[in-house]
């Protein structure tokens, strides 16, 4: 049993409203510089790139053609890459609150990874059995 694309898709969406709510709730509720102001844009910069990447990963996958440690670790350097060139284009004007961008980037980034590492070992799961 394999895990279709738009199942994917489906779990991504559902899983950027719950950081978005998180995010709206923080704001609403702790105002400050906790959130920086180009926060809604890396989220939908992770969700876009963890739907593409996941996507992209299943398709792999599921030719067969490649190993499952080779995808995982392609997608992951892509994102990885991909997410360096956000920063230098977020950063390219001269920000003036580097450190919360910074801050809240990363936070965003290990939250989408951890949902990507966790969609595609499960998915390996049923691969192996």
């Amino acid at each position: 049993m394999h895990i279709a694309p738009i199942q994917w898709i489906l779990k991504i969406t559902v899983f950027t409203l719950l950081l978005g709510l998180l995010g709206g709730l923080g704001q609403a509720f702790f105002p400050g510089p906790w959130f920086h102001r180009h926060f809604w844009t890396v989220l939908l910069f992770f969700a876009l790139l963890t739907g593409v990447t996941g996507v992209l990963a299943l398709r792999l996958m599921r030719l067969e053609m490649f190993h499952s440690v080779s995808v995982i670790l392609g997608t992951t350097v892509l994102r990885l890459l991909l997410s360096i060139g956000f920063v230098f284009l977020i950063l390219l004007p001269g920000d003036e609150n580097i450190l919360w961008f910074v801050i809240d980037f990363f936070i965003i980034y290990l939250l989408y990874l951890l949902f990507d590492m966790y969609g595609l070992i499960t998915n390996l799961r049923l691969h192996s059995k």
